[in-house]
């Protein structure tokens, strides 16, 4: 390769875009921190619409992706697709020409990563993933690098930006979820079609990923417990907020005794908690090792700059050696470790958020709050709002540490109950994770 490492993006969209605007106006000053000349020689697409809009270089427009892999002076594919078909065969077959890969695709990693990690070794190339998880936050590389040496016990994310500015609008604003929903497309943080950013498949997939780096077993998607924010009501946003409670959509990975604990969920955190504070399109990370204690990633999850500099990021490393190295030798990756012990979820231990539906009549509270003393379940706070005559009354329970079994089964049996509407609420509150030091 020389000093010159040449690079093409397929697909020319948002982050394709901005990837190649940062390759192109910084090529000088990333010659000068790492004396490699980084050579964008192609934008691979079948209609370069956006591409002119972004004033890219007609002359980088290529359509025909074979006579781009054929290309000796190419080293690195950038995918920019998205999907796990097209872009699943593109990453194949450059990989298979000895194309080292980067991509910020976190479905098809979560779904094919094993596979696609162990095909690139096969062909003596590595997969660049940064963007992938967390935007423009560098969690990758502090997981499989700077966060080496410990031994990790617990990771808590906000990793989704459309369902954080969404719920930040609720809870700071009094939007209802539609409303928030509608503004997140109009500033254009939610996709036409935001199923996989509100019902927390976009958190779990890139969870998959981050999960499997930081304790270093593989850990297979449909083994997460997912539940997304499309069904919240701003009830409960705002009954939360005043019992000193803030509401995000966690991912959240750790240890316990008996395996390890997975979920995507809404759940209630203390004002004064670290997440707490994340508010808008951003993310955070926190990572809990038993040497360091607690660290904590934060930034831009989303848009096309910051995608970009993960982006150029990995193609950097790549070009320098140094993520390669990773890569080729580190045995975290999910093609080289055993599946995860994965903890019962019926098992784990949390306080709870619990709001029922009730018939203003006598006794339902006594026998509401027989069925959770029958399971062990003790009171934290109770409150009741004013009843009118022929509504429904919301009365709002919070719990000190439960399982969540006994939980799930009184809740269900209250539900049951004659005088108890069938719309009640149960979400998980957790405290910040204790340190190990």
């Amino acid at each position: 390769m020389g000093s010159s490492f040449g690079i093409a993006i397929v697909g020319c969209g948002t982050v394709g875009n901005a990837t190649a605007a940062l390759l192109l106006s910084e090529s000088d000053n990333f010659y000068r921190k790492t004396g490699i000349k980084l050579t964008l020689k192609a934008l691979v697409d079948i209609n370069f619409d956006r591409a002119r809009e972004a004033e890219l270089n007609d002359s980088l427009f290529n359509e025909n992706l074979a006579s781009v892999l054929e290309d000796g002076t190419v080293h690195l594919i950038v995918e920019t697709v998205g999907g796990l078909t097209i872009a699943r065969t593109i990453i194949e077959k450059a990989l298979k020409s000895g194309k080292h890969v980067v991509t910020a695709n976190k479905a098809l990693l979560a779904h094919y990563g094993a596979e696609l990690f162990a095909l690139a070794r096969k062909n003596s190339v590595s997969i660049g993933f940064e963007a992938s998880c967390a935007g423009g936050i560098p969690i990758i590389r502090a997981l499989v690098d700077g966060l080496l040496s410990n031994s990790n016990e617990a990771l808590y994310g906000i990793v989704n930006g459309t369902s954080n500015f969404i719920l930040t609008e609720m809870v700071e604003k009094g939007k209802t979820y539609a409303e928030a929903l509608k503004l997140a497309q109009a500033e254009g943080l939610a996709e036409a079609d935001p199923t996989l950013d509100v019902n927390g498949m976009d958190a779990a997939h890139k969870l998959t990923l981050l999960g499997s780096l930081a304790f270093g077993v593989s850990i297979p998607l449909d083994d997460i417990p997912v539940e997304g924010i499309d069904g919240l009501d701003l009830f409960d946003v705002s009954m939360g907020n005043d019992l000193g409670y803030v509401l995000k959509l966690v991912a959240l990975a750790r240890k316990t005794e008996k395996g390890l604990e997975m979920a995507v969920k809404p759940m209630f955190l203390p004002d004064d908690h670290p997440l707490a504070r994340v508010s808008g399109p951003f993310n955070a990370i926190s990572v809990y090792g038993n040497a360091v204690g607690h660290t904590m990633y934060y930034g831009r999850g989303a848009g096309g700059s910051p995608t970009a500099s993960a982006v150029v990021s990995d193609v950097l490393s790549i070009a320098l050696g140094t993520w390669s190295t990773l890569f080729s030798t580190l045995t975290i990756w999910p093609d080289r470790c055993e599946k995860a012990r994965l903890a019962d979820s019926g098992e784990s231990i949390h306080r709870y958020y619990l709001r029922f539906m009730i018939r203003d009549v006598s006794g339902v509270v006594a026998k509401i709050t027989a069925v959770l003393a029958e399971k062990g379940i003790s009171l934290n706070a109770f409150v009741q709002k004013e009843s009118h005559e022929g509504k429904l009354v919301p009365i709002v329970i919070t719990t000190h540490e439960a399982r969540e079994k006994d939980i799930s089964e009184a809740f269900n049996t209250i539900v049951g109950l004659p005088s108890v509407d069938n719309k009640a609420v149960r979400i998980r509150i957790i405290d910040e994770h204790p340190e190990s030091l």
